[in-house]
């Protein structure tokens, strides 16, 4: 039977191992003892290491798959908002143009006349789109 070397850490004592059981030892990554008693045992595995790297990759994968999605139902939501005010804004527009009061649903052959005389806070509020930066 073939035993393979092993260095205790603690006390340099050379003893040797069964591979078989040096094999159970790295999978289990369990604790043994030198023959002077001291605990040694051999780590995480090179596989488990790269094991745990995989699982957190995927981890942070998903995750960004996530974010990613929830970004693009914002951006769909900020888009069918953008289109719903750029269709009020043409409602107003062709209201306008025809002679309609924003405020008072009436028509008007003069509608500047009439927004200055009977609604002149409406005329008077800032102009949100001049203030954009």
């Amino acid at each position: 039977m073939s035993f393979n070397p092993c260095t205790c850490a603690a006390c340099g004592i050379v003893f040797g191992i069964s591979p078989s059981y040096e094999a159970i030892l790295r999978r289990s990554g369990k604790d043994f003892y030198c023959p002077n008693g001291h605990s040694l045992s051999f780590g995480e595995s090179e596989a488990d290491k790269l094991r745990r790297e995989r699982d957190r990759l995927k981890q942070q994968a998903s995750r960004l798959l996530d974010a990613a999605s929830e970004q693009r139902e914002i951006a769909n939501l900020e888009r069918r908002r953008a289109a719903a005010a750029r269709g009020q804004v043409t409602k107003l527009k062709k209201r306008a143009a025809a002679g309609v009061c924003p405020c008072c649903n009436r028509t008007f052959s003069d509608l500047a006349r009439h927004m200055a005389g009977q609604h002149p806070e409406f005329i008077s509020q800032p102009d949100e789109a001049s203030h954009v930066h």
